[in-house]
């Protein structure tokens, strides 16, 4: 995928509870611009926003992370609608003149998908979540440690 052509991903995940609204979620825009919040109201948290510029080697990594996981070619028809009480996904991506748009119920874990009418679709969805998941716990973490390692 060249460099000039559109990327976008958006990612949330939410419900609404015992808390309040709690949700994770972040954006990643072509220039390398990464948008990251999280708010959980449990033992009174607040909302936590960052944001910080990717190198366009980390860039080109998601890229290549969104291509291997195939999510472009799935399709969320056969997915549990999204849920308010238990939670719901969104994710959107933009890859050149590719788009998604997924909305569906939050998944907890791989377990909660056997039944559907489309478990492997939704496994792609659940692992690609949860690399994007760690990848940028790690890139927020790496780049807002207070003390550095010497």
């Amino acid at each position: 995928m060249a460099d000039t052509e559109p990327f976008y991903i958006y990612f949330y995940s939410g419900h609404k509870g015992q808390f309040g609204h709690e949700f994770f979620r972040f954006e990643i825009d072509e220039k390398g611009r990464l948008s990251y919040a999280n708010d959980s109201k449990y033992r009174r948290d607040s909302l936590i926003e960052k944001s910080l510029k990717l190198s366009p080697t980390m860039l080109n990594e998601i890229k290549r992370i969104v291509e291997d996981s195939e999510i472009m070619s799935e399709s969320d028809d056969k997915w549990p609608p999204r849920d308010d009480v238990n939670g719901r996904i969104n994710l959107e991506i933009t890859m050149g003149k590719r788009k998604i748009s997924f909305e569906t119920a939050k998944i907890g874990s791989l377990s909660d998908i056997v039944d559907t009418r489309d478990p492997e679709g939704l496994r792609v969805l659940y692992y690609l979540i949860q690399d994007f998941k760690c990848l940028i716990m790690s890139l927020i973490s790496l780049h807002f440690k207070i003390k550095p390692i010497a």
